[in-house]
């Protein structure tokens, strides 16, 4: 058993717990990320690998790897503890007032504070609810797009109104031989200005319309049909080399539930520091409820700071809290 206590053990390793692990370290916080995954960044390298990213600030364009392996690069600056494959399943105060983890491979954890940065929990794509797609999953039907270059010169169908597949058929305008969009409804819930360039675009939208058909061979699919919702008897037949579904996440928020934190939404409620109903257990990013919220990754960096500010007062008492900047440390400062 390890008995090794960290000022702090950040509860996952995407966006919002790899910031808060570079600024733990700036205030010389012990500082430990557990992550569920064998990799760190979280969703972001997973789901959106040549996604490009543009709603961070100082960086016009970036892909959801070049993001991660700058976060990554960045939580490391202090040595951080990294575990990986590994799912914190409990929680509890012991009598000297540290926290003690217990994961469910049986290895334990002893922190003074812990920060909860695991988005919205585990997530997974929600399936294509048509019994034939699983012969065509991972080799010509895709949840997500991992390499822009399987698309290229392909007759590409998305499904979904959200932004990922807004964002994915304006990605793929240009590589595709042809993208076509379909949505259940005539609105699509992307940005507005997505929306706007969508609008715009070469791509082929077609609303109301749902997949009721897939056929192919040796999991390829070949051509499709769609179904209009209001109209049964107009269906419309197309060739295609490639269908992305975009149609959400299935969601997993246990055994965080059963913490004793207070829930709100669906989420972690916590006050202005960022802390929950639980004296030094914190919540950032997407898992985390307060008025006003901003689901960006540039709000979770903001978070992330805040959390910390507040844990090193719980961790260590006689040190003031103060707001640092990376302009501080000599460390940071070229040589003359």
């Amino acid at each position: 058993m390890n008995e090794e206590i960290y000022d702090v053990t950040i509860i996952g390793g995407g966006p919002a717990g790899l910031f808060a692990a570079f600024y733990s370290g700036m205030r010389e916080m012990k500082t430990k990320i557990i992550e569920y995954l064998p990799y760190l960044g979280g969703k972001v390298p997973y789901f959106y690998p040549e996604k490009v990213i543009r709603d961070i600030g100082g960086i016009a364009h970036a892909t959801g790897e070049e993001v991660t392996d700058q976060l990554v690069e960045q939580a490391m600056t202090f040595g951080p503890t990294v575990v990986l494959g590994e799912q914190v399943v409990d929680m509890q105060r012991m009598d000297d007032g540290n926290f003690q983890l217990i994961s469910s491979n049986g290895n334990i954890h002893y922190s003074k504070t812990i920060m909860l940065a695991t988005g919205f929990g585990t997530l997974h794509s929600v399936k294509l609810d048509h019994p034939e797609a699983v012969y065509y999953e991972e080799k010509s039907l895709h949840y997500t797009v991992r390499k822009l270059a399987d698309y290229h010169d392909k007759h590409v169908l998305i499904s979904g109104g959200g932004n990922s597949a807004v964002d994915w058929a304006l990605e793929l305008e240009n590589i595709a031989k042809s993208v076509t969009l379909i949505h259940r409804r005539n609105e699509f819930k992307g940005l507005e200005s997505s929306v706007t360039k969508l609008k715009n675009s070469c791509v082929n939208v077609m609303t109301p319309y749902e997949l009721k058909a897939l056929h192919g061979t040796d999991g390829q699919i070949e051509k499709v049909i769609l179904g209009h919702l209001e109209n049964e008897a107009d269906e419309k037949e197309i060739q295609v080399d490639r269908l992305v579904v975009n149609h959400g996440f299935q969601i997993n928020l246990e055994p965080i539930t059963t913490w004793g934190l207070e829930m709100k939404d669906g989420m972690i409620a916590v006050d202005s520091s960022m802390q929950t109903s639980v004296e030094g257990v914190f919540a950032i990013g997407d898992i985390a409820h307060y008025p006003d919220k901003l689901g960006l990754i540039a709000g979770a960096f903001n978070e992330g700071p805040i959390a910390v500010n507040r844990a090193k007062k719980i961790a260590d008492p006689g040190d003031p809290v103060k707001h640092l900047f990376s302009t501080n440390f000599a460390a940071f400062e070229e040589d003359e």
